[in-house]
Parts: C-alpha cells; structure tokens; sequence
C-alpha cells in the first residue's frame, strides 16, 4: 500500500504515476468492488462545500492527487515523493501495463460515439488487450430499475477494472453510492476517455510540466470552465490562507 497524507481532510495516496499503477495491479484482487478517484483543486473546493463528496474521496481505496497544487502541499507537509497523478496518465500507464490481455476492462461513461472511438483506438494500439464490455448512461439521474440493470450488465461481464467517465463530482458520486455492489475495482478519470477518444486534444507535454495544462482546458472550453476555476480557484486560495 502507499504512504498517505491529509490535505483539508482528504486523505491523499503518495508516489507517482508508476508507483500508483504499481501498487493497484499488485493489489487488484483484493481492490475489487472498491474505487479509485483523483483529486484536484476543484474537487478539493468542492469537497470543502459538501461533506457528502469529502466522504466520497476518502472512501476509496486510493485518492490520487490530480493537481500540481496539491502535490506541491504534499511535498510542504514532508512527503518529498509526492507527484501529480493525473487520471489521463494514470489510465494511459495501467493500459499499457495490461497490454497482455490478462486483467478485463469495463467502460462506463460519455457518448455512443466517444465509447467507439475510446475502444477501436485502445485495440489499435494493444490489439491484445481484453475489453469485455462498455456502458453509455443516460445524461440524466438514472431510475431505480436502471440502476440495477447497469449493476447486473457490468457484473456480468466479469471486469477486473471498470473505467468510470463521467466527470467530476459525478463520477466520484457514482462510485461512492456502488461500493461493494459493482464486482470490479471503479477508476473514476473523466476527460481520460476523451482522449483515449481523440475527441478531445490534450494539452501540449511542455504545458503538462509547468503544470499549465488547466490552462489549456480553459482555452479549448471557456465556457464550461471559466465560472468554475475562478470560483473553485478562489476557493481553494482563500482555504489555504485560513488554514495557515
């Protein structure tokens, strides 16, 4: 298992990308009909606001820290190895690392189309790797009987990893409320199926490293992101200076 540190009472996993994916596939079995979830300044902020999605992070079996700013107050509170574990990298390194076929993936999450494209992209670049079914919900608050349908459809097709993209909170929500009821372990990454998809670009490798890829996602979405990062941003600032 990995070291772990709080931050505004969130219980972060310490290491990096490697480590992370390392410690899930050494652990998967016993991992099972538990979750995954990475944590950013936004879902920090969001966490702050709603106890009910801070129970949500700290249930899982690992919260990643998806974030430069928060592995920077990682490395402040003494956890020198602490790195960003951001969840399209995380996806990325896993997939390879089971490129073999031997472990079976489930997706859950976005668009018909996305899901296509996320899938023949996947198989192209590991045509050995063992997809054993994937999900498109409906974009709105599922129904009793829809919920169980989704439950029995991913429990029978037997996955050992059920990738979850449906975006933060939700996907945090979603995995919180099935604990112990979906078979396989629950990776909550969000944009990662976009591009796994190529229907989303991601930030150049040079805007990754200054830790300037939000940057890049406000750009490309303004109108989705520009409310929500100067709102969370502001936030997360004015936390940090209370805290101190």
């Amino acid at each position: 298992m990995m070291e772990t540190e709080e931050i505004f009472g969130i219980r972060y996993a310490v290491g990096d990308v490697m480590s992370a994916v390392s410690a899930v596939l050494g652990s998967l079995k016993s991992l099972g009909r538990g979750y995954i979830c990475f944590s950013n300044v936004f879902t920090v902020a969001t966490a702050l606001d709603k106890p009910i999605y801070k129970d949500a992070l700290n249930g899982s079996s690992f919260t990643f820290p998806d974030g430069a700013p928060i592995a920077k107050k990682l490395r402040k509170k003494g956890k020198a190895m602490a790195r960003r574990i951001a969840g399209p990298d995380f996806m990325e390194a896993l997939l390879k690392a089971t490129a073999d076929g031997k472990v079976r993936h489930f997706f859950y999450g976005s668009t018909e189309d996305t899901l296509d494209r996320l899938t023949a992209n996947i198989r192209e670049k590991y045509p050995d790797m063992n997809i054993v079914g994937r999900y498109s919900p409906p974009y709105r608050r599922l129904t009793a009987d829809e919920d169980r349908e989704i439950i029995r459809t991913i429990n029978g097709a037997n996955p050992d990893i059920v990738w979850i993209g449906l975006g933060a909170p939700k996907q945090e929500m979603f995995m919180y409320h099935h604990k112990d009821k979906i078979s396989g372990l629950m990776v909550g990454v969000g944009a990662g199926f976009d591009y796994q998809a190529g229907t989303v670009k991601r930030a150049p490798l040079w805007m990754q490293r200054m830790s300037l890829e939000w940057l890049h996602r406000l750009i490309t979405d303004p109108k989705r992101l520009a409310k929500r990062y100067f709102v969370t941003n502001t936030k997360y600032i004015w936390h940090c200076i209370v805290g101190k």
